[in-house]
């Protein structure tokens, strides 16, 4: 049965570069694409998460429904970075009705903003290893003043938020809809954007730890125009094309793995510490998504310094396309700035 107009969300991923938004009919049996397109924001319209210039973000959003043709207005977003605090916690046995004034009390040595200032919620996700009389929940701290920020935006574009989401959450969603998983795999979901990279280590469908920095493509950007004395614009221009539009496309290439050294690092050492923790459970597959994926030999180097299987995301995978409409080319192109829109196309009114 395909979801009632009313369950029908669209997924509107608004990242510090780019707006993506995705539409999907979602049935019992399929999930169909309908709309999927991106439109760039102009440099610093949004910073770290928070938004700098709300008219101008509101402003592309309503541009990209327009080209896209989607008129529903109900959609879920997210959000990421240092006001959002993820953690897994173990707690007592409990029965749910009681756990939500302990996750509150207990949440406040994990969180480093003022309890009265943040949005929590939390996810049961099964029986401690460590306790029979134990079990783990997933916390997940918002600052209230980003979902005010968001909120405002969605309405000032003329929609209508219906659930905030995480980013992280939202790439995991996609990504299990992917087929050909091996549930043997311990699986790194790797997103390099803009402003923050998210890590997240599945087993199967269980996340063991999350992580977000501020690394990302915008470190590049910042390079190019030190070593060029240019503006951002001019600086992405040169990142997309350095063959075309570099006056050095060498001095790009030696920027471009500077900075990719510098992920691998600070990547390898997150890992390094969850394995030492984890009895030395191996990441054995890392799935990278995101604009940092596009960087020549990144994904070589995480293969070399974590033997693991390096690919990238093919968020479309698990979905019915039209072809005519969705081009493989297309799709190739796109899909690893696609997932969190997609992911959170996925998503229903009521989902928790």
């Amino acid at each position: 049965m395909v979801l009632s107009k009313k369950d029908h969300l669209v997924g509107l991923d608004i990242g510090s570069s780019s707006i993506k938004v995705a539409e999907l009919q979602i049935s019992r049996n399929k999930k169909i694409l309908k709309k999927f397109g991106m439109e760039p924001l102009i440099p610093g319209a949004i910073v770290e998460g928070r938004i700098m210039d709300m008219e101008a973000v509101a402003k592309t959003i309503r541009t990209l429904f327009r080209s896209q043709k989607i008129r529903k207005k109900d959609v879920a977003i997210s959000t990421g970075g240092h006001s959002v605090v993820i953690k897994t916690i173990n707690t007592v046995k409990m029965p749910e009705k009681d756990l939500q004034e302990s996750i509150v009390a207990e949440a406040e040595q994990y969180i480093p903003y003022d309890i009265e200032d943040v949005n929590i919620d939390y996810q049961i996700l099964g029986e401690s290893q460590f306790s029979p009389d134990q079990m783990n929940v997933l916390l997940v701290a918002v600052k209230k003043d980003l979902v005010a920020e968001y909120m405002d935006l969605t309405a000032n574009a003329g929609l209508n938020a219906k659930i905030i989401d995480v980013d992280t959450f939202a790439l995991q969603n996609i990504y299990e809809t992917v087929p050909g998983q091996d549930p043997d795999d311990i699986t790194l979901l790797l997103d390099v954007g803009a402003s923050k990279t998210s890590l997240n280590i599945l087993k199967e469908s269980t996340s063991m730890m999350m992580r977000d920095n501020d690394s990302g493509t915008h470190q590049i950007v910042e390079q190019i125009c030190s070593r060029f004395e240019t503006d951002v614009q001019e600086a992405e221009k040169i990142l997309q094309d350095p063959e075309e539009n570099a006056p050095d496309p060498e001095v790009v290439a030696q920027i471009l793995d500077d900075v990719a050294n510098i992920w691998c690092s600070e990547i390898c050492e997150v890992i390094n510490t969850f394995q030492s923790n984890t009895n030395d459970t191996r990441v054995t597959k890392v799935v990278l998504s995101g604009g940092g994926s596009y960087i020549p030999g990144f994904a070589d180097k995480l293969t070399s310094e974590l033997s693991a299987k390096v690919v990238t995301i093919s968020p479309f995978a698990g979905l019915h396309l039209n072809e005519k409409k969705f081009s493989a080319a297309f799709t190739s192109r796109v899909g690893p700035r696609a997932p969190i829109a997609l992911g959170l196309a996925l998503r229903r009114v009521d989902d928790k």
